[in-house]
C-alpha cells in the first residue's frame, strides 16, 4: 500500500495531488514527486532521534524515496504543496535529477561546515534567497515559512541559538522580518560574512 491506501499500480500517473503544510508526501521507493507549486524538505533520522536535514525544494525540483538510500527517508510540506507523481519506471531524465540533488547535498555541506552557527546562518540565507528568493525592495524575500526550528534543524545547532541570532542580524540591519516566516535579506549587507 501506498501513502494513499492504494497499490502502486493503481496510482494514477502523473496525476496532482494537493497538500496541506506539515503534511508528507508518501515515500514509496517506486514514483517520484515534481513540485508544481510550494516548498518541501527532505530529512531523516538518527539513532538519537536528531533529524538531519537533506533539502529544501521547490518548483520545478523532483524528490522521492529512489533517490536516497537513507532509511527513513522524509518528505516534509513545509507550505501548501501541489506535486505530481512521476512513477520512476517512466522517469527519463534522471541524470538532470541527480545532478540537482548532489549539487545540493555538496552546497548544502559546504555550508554546515563553517564553524560558527552565526556564518552557517547568514551562508543559509544567503543560499535560500538565491534559490527561492524574489526580488523587493530592500533585498530578496525568503517566504518559505521556515520556523527557527527548521532552521536549526538544517544546521545542527537549536531553535533557541537560532532565535538570538536572528535578532541580531535584524539588529545589525543584514535582515528585515516582515513576519515570524518571512524573511528579506539585504544582500548588500552580508558582505563581511563571505570573507
Amino acid at each position: 500500500m501506498n501513502f494513499y491506501g492504494s497499490t502502486t499500480s493503481q496510482v494514477n500517473k502523473y496525476t496532482k495531488q494537493i497538500l496541506t503544510r506539515r503534511s508528507f508526501l508518501s515515500d514509496h521507493k517506486t514514483i517520484l514527486w515534481k513540485i508544481e507549486t510550494g516548498f518541501v524538505r527532505t530529512f531523516t533520522y538518527l539513532e538519537d532521534g536528531t533529524t538531519v536535514a537533506l533539502g529544501l525544494w521547490g518548483p520545478g525540483d523532483i524528490v522521492g524515496k529512489a533517490l536516497s538510500s537513507l532509511e527513513p527517508y522524509q518528505i516534509e510540506c513545509l507550505t501548501r504543496v501541489e506535486a505530481t507523481i512521476l512513477p520512476l519506471d517512466e522517469w527519463h531524465q534522471s541524470t538532470e535529477t541527480l545532478l540537482a540533488h548532489i549539487k545540493q547535498a555538496e552546497e548544502l555541506m559546504v555550508i554546515r561546515s563553517h564553524k560558527k552557527v552565526e556564518t552557517m546562518l547568514i551562508k543559509l540565507l544567503a543560499w535560500l534567497s538565491k534559490k527561492f528568493g524574489s526580488e523587493v525592495e530592500k533585498g530578496r524575500l525568503i517566504d518559505m515559512r521556515l520556523t527557527h526550528e527548521d532552521l536549526a534543524e538544517m544546521l545542527g545547532s537549536t531553535r533557541v541559538t537560532i532565535t538570538r541570532i536572528l535578532g541580531q542580524f535584524e539588529q545589525e540591519g543584514l535582515i528585515d522580518r516582515l513576519t515570524l516566516h518571512r524573511i528579506v535579506l539585504r544582500e548588500e549587507d552580508i558582505w563581511y560574512y563571505e570573507i
